[in-house]
């Protein structure tokens, strides 16, 4: 009974705790937003704003529109003074700036925990040494308005405690996202690259669009087919870019000359893949070209391919920075002078004959990552992986001298792609490694990174793994789709199943799950519901890992296990940020799972995934995590669960009559006594099979759908569920109240003509 009453008056002090924050942010975002300027405002508010933090002191820097610095004015007396930080890897203020990460710093003074996050990085302690003022945490997060670096919030020594907390940094940027909106005003910043163009009536939004349309047609970029088609000038571009960026625009000069010294230490295909190019300056500072300084990878990717002191960004058009290049505009439609992957392993193999027959070779070994050839096919497999819609690249170290394997798993199945000879494999994985950012020497422990790279101003990112084999190191890398959410119409639901999700998830509270294994498409239908739901009166946060999909109107949060940002503090930091509807990447654990459950109950709709098989045995396995029966009993909405099924090509797929044994088997499978709700007969039954064309690379299969089972939680339900009743008694019950298994629901689609029963027993065995 105590420890009842500790834990309520607990609760009930942290709820107080968040109402005063709560009513505290929104006191500063009104006097922000109600002053003309935020430096007016600032001083007046540093008391309040510190108090949010909960710190000692706070800078707050602004992104110079020269697109080399970062400034903080500060009054002292009547004068108005200055720090003005160049863009370097060495400050913390602008290495934040330049990352566009959030950092949580314990000890300024500890060079090694510097270090780790940037060779370079160090703390300036002289304001430390002028002063007196010790410095000893600190949190600095960028400021940010819809992905455009604005300015830097840096926050110091938390008051009471030696560190800040991961809460006290959900704090600073929620307060950073509030200077955001306003550094928007202040500067004038636009929501897209072209608003500009939009507010000036210099082109309609049906020109914009149309624009967007064509230019991903020709493989062009939309502002070069604005300049091409509707005669706007590079000025009128620029201007429009530079309000977006918030950086100078710079358009080509072909009597510019680039500067060597840098140009020796980088790859032209690589700045070509990438969208870059240094266009001045040396080892101490260099001016870069690129098409979108928003992204932060590319920034990093920078640094340290030119490892110079200090950094001038300006933004340029895609085909201006491949003329630098020495590219021509045309050449980069990728139907022209396509070098494919057969192509370039016979250049690998012209090389490796060649080693071999020069007597003064080195061992294979000896063969470079750069080499443009081993470069080249390294790009190639990446943008084929993504033209077929591969979602993992396995490349597979043979047996001594044996070529190595490169195999991509589509549609779900893994295809053999091309063999690497022997001599190179080493290379094209170091390759990888330096492209996610591995350790290159290191070939005896697995290694993950990420390779986040564009095309045609299109992100590729890709999650990559090597393993050390006894035949030499191994890497897969999976394709990480992106993109917009699949409509809620094209999930290929059973009309049963259809009508009651429609139902359940047009509730205002409770839970609904989707589960499956690992690759069963459980993301993808949980944002085609959200997609379905998504509407201008309902606030929806999600926390996921990847964020692979992306949705307007959603604020998606990409989780870190690694500095403790879990999906459990994730949830809990959604419940202060007033929703209406949550999305949890996983229930994972006891407490992730617990959160989401009294979530549920206090009031908003909470989405879900979990690894389990079925529906019925998802119930038991958050039982057995420790949940309470009867609260999970009463927030349960539904549990969907699904696999991913091979369909059919429809371009080669023949039709034919089956044998009594199929019908029987079919049969068999749904079960004889519920085969009838079908209303297929014997003599009317037609079926179709796999046979192969060119469309489908002869497998007679192309693409997926997902195959359904779905519980809904009725009053039953959930009396079964409050009394710990075992997976058999939840399945029985859920039958007899209408759900249909996987395999039932799969014999529906095969019954349709859109799969095969092979390849479906295959999916639902076990």
């Amino acid at each position: 009974m105590a420890n009842s009453q500790v834990s309520s008056q607990a609760n009930n002090e942290q709820l107080k705790s968040s109402l005063e924050y709560q009513k505290q942010l929104n006191s500063v975002y009104r006097d922000i937003h109600e002053a003309d300027r935020f430096e007016d405002v600032l001083p007046r508010l540093e008391k309040g704003l510190l108090s949010l933090v909960r710190a000692e002191r706070l800078t707050v820097y602004r992104r110079a529109r020269n697109g080399r610095e970062i400034v903080s004015r500060y009054k002292t007396g009547v004068e108005v003074n200055e720090i003005r930080l160049p863009l370097t890897p060495t400050s913390i203020a602008s290495f934040v700036a330049l990352s566009q990460l959030p950092l949580r710093i314990d000890n300024v003074y500890d060079t090694e925990d510097l270090a780790f996050l940037h060779p370079k990085l160090k703390f300036d302690h002289s304001y430390d040494q002028r002063t007196g003022f010790r410095t000893r945490s600190m949190m600095v997060v960028p400021i940010k308005f819809n992905n455009t670096m604005l300015g830097v919030l840096q926050v110091m020594n938390r008051v009471g405690e030696l560190t800040f907390t991961e809460l006290d940094l959900m704090h600073a940027q929620e307060v950073a996202q509030i200077i955001g909106q306003k550094f928007q005003y202040d500067l004038q910043a636009t929501r897209g690259p072209f608003d500009y163009l939009l507010h000036r009536n210099v082109i309609t939004p049906e020109k914009l669009k149309e624009a967007e349309s064509r230019a991903a047609k020709e493989n062009i970029s939309v502002a070069y087919y604005l300049l091409k088609e509707f005669r706007l000038t590079p000025e009128e571009i620029g201007e429009s870019l530079e309000h977006y960026y918030q950086i100078p625009f710079f358009k080509y000069d072909p009597d510019i000359e680039l500067p060597g010294e840098l140009l020796k230490k980088l790859n032209t295909t690589y700045l070509k893949a990438h969208c870059w190019v240094p266009i001045a300056g040396d080892q101490d500072k260099a001016t870069i070209l690129i098409d979108n300084p928003n992204d932060s990878n590319r920034i990093m990717e920078i640094q340290q391919g030119l490892n110079v002191r200090s950094y001038e960004f300006r933004v340029g058009l895609v085909e201006d920075i491949l003329r630098y290049l020495g590219e021509g505009i045309e050449s980069i439609s990728e139907s022209r002078n396509v070098v494919n992957l057969d192509d370039l392993v016979g250049r690998l193999r012209d090389e490796a004959t060649f080693e071999e027959d020069d007597e003064d070779s080195e061992t294979m070994s000896s063969v470079s990552e750069n080499e443009a050839t081993v470069v080249q096919l390294v790009n190639r497999l990446i943008l084929d992986a993504s033209k077929y819609n591969a979602s993992d690249i396995h490349i597979e170290p043979g047996k001594g001298k044996e070529n190595a394997n490169v195999r991509m798993r589509i549609d779900g199945v893994c295809r053999q792609i091309l063999r690497i000879p022997s001599s190179h494999i080493r290379a094209v994985i170091a390759r990888i490694k330096i492209m996610s950012r591995l350790d290159i020497a290191e070939r005896r422990k697995p290694q993950d990174g990420k390779i986040a790279t564009m095309y045609k101003g299109k992100p590729i990112e890709l999650r990559v793994a090597t393993l050390p084999t006894v035949n030499g190191e191994s890497a897969v890398l999976r394709v990480l789709s992106s993109g917009d959410a699949l409509p809620f119409d094209k999930l290929n639901l059973s009309e049963r199943n259809e009508k009651a999700v429609l139902e359940l998830t047009s509730k205002p509270h409770g839970i609904f799950l989707v589960v499956g294994p690992t690759g069963s498409g459980k993301t993808t239908t949980l944002h085609a519901i959200l997609g379905h739901i998504n509407s201008a009166d309902r606030k929806i946060w999600t926390a996921e890992d990847p964020v692979e999909i992306t949705q307007p109107g959603l604020q998606q949060v990409q989780v870190n296990p690694k500095i403790g940002f879990d999906f459990a503090t994730a949830l809990r930091a959604f419940l202060r940020a007033d929703p209406d509807v949550i999305l949890i990447g996983e229930m994972r654990d006891q407490e992730t799972s617990h959160i989401g459950v009294e979530a549920s109950l206090t009031g908003h709709l909470v989405f879900s995934t979990l690894h389990t098989n079925s529906a019925p045995e998802t119930i038991t396995r958050l039982l057995d995590l420790g949940l309470d029966s009867l609260s999970f009993a009463d927030a349960l909405l539904g549990i969907l669960a699904q696999r991913l099924l091979l369909t059919l090509c429809s371009n080669c797929k023949q039709p034919y009559t089956p044998s009594d044994h199929e019908y029987e088997q079919l049969a068999k499978a749904y079960g004889e006594e519920y085969f009838s709700e079908l209303g297929t007969t014997k003599a009317d039954l037609k079926l179709y099979k796999a046979v192969g064309c060119d469309e489908c690379g002869g497998s007679g299969y192309k693409g997926r759908t997902g195959i359904h089972e779905l519980l809904v939680s009725s009053p039953e339900m959930r009396s079964m569920i409050a009394k710990n009743g075992s997976v058999a008694e939840v399945r029985n019950l859920a039958i007899q109240e209408g759900m249909r298994g996987l395999m039932q629901d799969g014999i529906e689609k095969v019954l349709r003509g859109q799969a095969d029963f092979i390849h479906l027993r295959r999916v639902t065995a076990g």
